[in-house]
């Protein structure tokens, strides 16, 4: 049986797929459990990046059979909370993820996109949570927060209470997306460029940044801890040394 999620490192970049493109990649409750599992210890790598099976959808939403079992509020309030501890530790991944676009990026799909730190599309690219005229049920405060974020709590407001769907260019100007690309091969190529990119900057300036504005946005505690680990490191130390003699930095996230 082929893996509904698959995990591959190359060159240092981690690739996790999203593999069920005969269901436009719907996550089943493994699937999210899988990633998890990658995002808390994605191993020896310096960027993760997500993508989907084929160009026809990054996620199309969750299974809609993995709620055939539900009976009650309990239920929906263990999979809100399932939900949004995937998402969390998805967020608090150790090093840059990149979400690449193409198809369908919806509900259950368009969440673990904006979890990521940074995302790129396809052209053909739509992305948006259509429940108010599908199965009518809600977000959760944390999937709120996390795009009231991005893009503002009345772009939250349309894209929920209209039900459409955002272009790849309406993701762009909302500030969904950074960059739309033309096809499927350039969205790729362009995926481990930037992965390749940021894996080669400082660590823990990354984290650092990613936990600060996570806890700025959640009204969390404040940073003495990352400016800590910051300037304490040995990457600190390297890269005082390198900018003085003129060479590239060295880092090791340490």
């Amino acid at each position: 049986m082929t893996a509904e999620l698959l995990y591959e490192t190359r060159d240092g970049i981690g690739h996790i797929t999203f593999n069920r493109p005969q269901a436009r990649n719907a996550l089943t409750f493994p699937m999210y459990e899988r990633l998890a599992e990658i995002a808390a210890s994605p191993g020896d790598v310096r960027a993760l990046i997500v993508t989907g099976s084929g160009d026809k959808a990054f996620a199309a939403g969750t299974d809609i059979n993995q709620f055939r079992a539900f009976s009650g509020a309990d239920d929906a309030l263990e999979y809100e909370a399932r939900i949004d501890r995937v998402l969390g530790i998805l967020e608090r991944c150790p090093v840059p993820t990149i979400a690449a676009i193409a198809g369908a990026c919806t509900g259950g799909g368009a969440a673990i996109a904006a979890a990521c730190d940074l995302r790129i599309a396809n052209a053909n690219a739509r992305f948006g949570f259509p429940i108010a005229r599908t199965l009518g049920n809600c977000l959760s405060m944390s999937n709120l927060a996390r795009l009231s974020a991005l893009v503002g709590s009345a772009r939250v407001i349309e894209m929920i209470f209209s039900a459409r769907l955002f272009s790849a260019n309406d993701a762009l100007s909302a500030g969904l997306v950074t960059e739309v690309l033309l096809d499927q091969p350039s969205l790729e190529a362009r995926a481990v460029d930037l992965a390749t990119l940021v894996a080669g900057h400082a660590p823990l300036t990354m984290r650092a940044t990613k936990e600060a504005l996570r806890r700025l946005r959640d009204n969390l505690p404040p940073d003495e801890d990352l400016i800590r680990l910051c300037y304490t490191s040995a990457d600190f130390k390297e890269g005082m040394d390198a900018f003085l003699t003129k060479r590239p930095p060295v880092w090791q996230g340490a």
